[in-house]
Formats: C-alpha cells, sequence, structure tokens
C-alpha cells in the first residue's frame, strides 16, 4: 500500500477519526472562504457597540460595533496559518536534528540530544510568554516562537524512529559496503521517518494553535490581526463578562479553537496507529 493511501486509511479508519477529518475540512474551508463570505469587513464599525444577535449580527457585536460573527471569519484563517506555518518549521527543523543526530553519532548526538532535553525540559507556556514578550508582537514572531517551543519533541521521537532504522541489517551492510551519508539517509532512513513527521506535523499544529490563543489571549500576539485569541483578549479586556455579552462574544470563538484543536488530535492519533505499523514492519 503506498504511503498516500495508508493516509487515506488513516483519515476515515473509524468513525472518530472521520468525525476529526470532516471537522478539519470544515475548519479549512472557513479558513479559505470565510472572509469572502464575511457579511462586514471585521475592522469597520458596523452597528451599536454590545449589540446582541440579531438577523444583521448573527453573533452580535464588540465594544465598539464590530460584527463578531465576521470577526470570527477572518480569524479562522490568521489562527490555522499561524498554526500550519509554526508547525512546519518545528517539525522540518526536529526532523533535521533528529536525522542528524542519530546518523552522525558522537559527540554530534550528544551535543544535539542534550540542547533537545533542556529544551524539553523548560516549562512550555512561560518559555513561550518570555519569548513572545521580547520579540514583540507580530505575526511571524508569533509563529517563531511556537516553533521554538515545539521543535524538541518531534527531534527526539525521529531520532528514535532513525536510530531503529540505520540499525536494520541491509541498512548496516549498506553502511558498511561504502554507502554515502547521502544515500543512506534519502534511500533508506527518510522513507522510514515522514510518515512519522506527517503524524508529529498534525499533532504539533494543534499544539500551536493553542499557544496561539494562549499567547494572544495574554497581550502578546499582534493586535492588528484578527485571530480567535485576539477576540478572546479583546472580550477580556473591554469587559465582556461585565455587562453580559460574553455568550456571543467568548463563547464561539473559544468553541472553535477547541473543535479544531480536537479535529487536529483525533487525526493525529489516527495517523500513529495506521502508520506505526508500517514503520515497526520496516
Amino acid at each position: 500500500m503506498s504511503f498516500w493511501r495508508a493516509v487515506l486509511k488513516a483519515l476515515f479508519s473509524s468513525p472518530i477519526s472521520t468525525f476529526g477529518t470532516v471537522l478539519l475540512a470544515f475548519m479549512i474551508f472557513i479558513a479559505v472562504f470565510g472572509p469572502s463570505l464575511s457579511p462586514y469587513d471585521p475592522r469597520e464599525v458596523s452597528g451599536r457597540p454590545f449589540s446582541p444577535p440579531s438577523a444583521e449580527h448573527w453573533l452580535g457585536t464588540n465594544d465598539i460595533g464590530q460584527d463578531i460573527f465576521s470577526e470570527i471569519l477572518w480569524g479562522t484563517r490568521v489562527s490555522l496559518l499561524i498554526g500550519l506555518v509554526a508547525a512546519s518549521t518545528a517539525i522540518v527543523f526536529g526532523t533535521a536534528v533528529g536525522v542528524v543526530s542519530s546518523l552522525a553519532g558522537g559527540w554530534v548526538d550528544v551535543v544535539l540530544m542534550r540542547i533537545t532535553d533542556i529544551v524539553l525540559t523548560i516549562p512550555f507556556l512561560p518559555l513561550a510568554v518570555v519569548l513572545a514578550a521580547f520579540l514583540g508582537p507580530s505575526l511571524w514572531n508569533t509563529a517563531a516562537v511556537i516553533a521554538v517551543v515545539i521543535w524538541a519533541r518531534p527531534a527526539r521521537v525521529v531520532r528514535s524512529q532513525s536510530l531503529s532504522i540505520r540499525n536494520l541489517t541491509y541498512v548496516e551492510a549498506a553502511t558498511a559496503l561504502g554507502g554515502r551519508f547521502n544515500h543512506i539517509l534519502i534511500r533508506h532512513v527518510l522513507p522510514g521517518v515522514v510518515p512519522l513527521a506527517l503524524s508529529q506535523f498534525i499533532l504539533a499544529t494543534s499544539s500551536s494553535i493553542l499557544t496561539e490563543a494562549s499567547l494572544s489571549f495574554l497581550g502578546l500576539g499582534d493586535p492588528i490581526q484578527k485571530s480567535w485569541g485576539t477576540i478572546l483578549f479583546y472580550a477580556q479586556a473591554r469587559g465582556a463578562f461585565l455587562n453580559g455579552s460574553w455568550p456571543w462574544w467568548v463563547i464561539p470563538p473559544g468553541l472553535l479553537i477547541s473543535i479544531t484543536v480536537l479535529s487536529f488530535v483525533l487525526i493525529g492519533r489516527a495517523l500513529e496507529d495506521v502508520l506505526m505499523p508500517r514503520l515497526k514492519a520496516r
């Protein structure tokens, strides 16, 4: 069975994975087409401040009269973009560290794994908060901060898989016969670690989205960009819980964060269950 057929099988291998796939497809649809379907420009005043949900404003308005439903549609794209960019960066870097560490061995392996262990031992969110505060509010700074704090786990997992591949009989034989590093890497190691890296990427994306929302809620995200986290930040900062507007200002973005993270987790676990037997059988 080809790799992509195995991935497709994983996405629909059970009711739970199918549910996660449908949820994620729906969120991607909103991210792609949501701004075009938005009834208002989320940056413009379109109603009275703190208006409750109505036919004109499905989720009401915020403290300055901006349409919350339009904010959420635009924020879906921003939140998913940051999650995907941060996760992609973390997986590429973590996979490179894990593969190089396992193949090089010796002092290179020791140094890279000690750095990885240090990152893993530092509390996740406090490290992200410190880095975000140091770099300043920016969309790409947020993505960079998230990538810095989540690359270590994929690096450790990929190294373990890469070591098991390197110790296979035919790989040891290829090395003993003078196989070049590039040949061993491309021909034997990468085909074995790419499926694992894919499942790690899915799980890293869920962590990235949740971390972005946390940083933005704390006021460390880009205040200009509409994201689920910044919506929650302004709702908390501008009295949504005091004036009773929280049901339509806080719950919808919080629910979308939960749904999106859940969909990625369900898909990531399904990919691990289907692809890991292929890895162990190599």
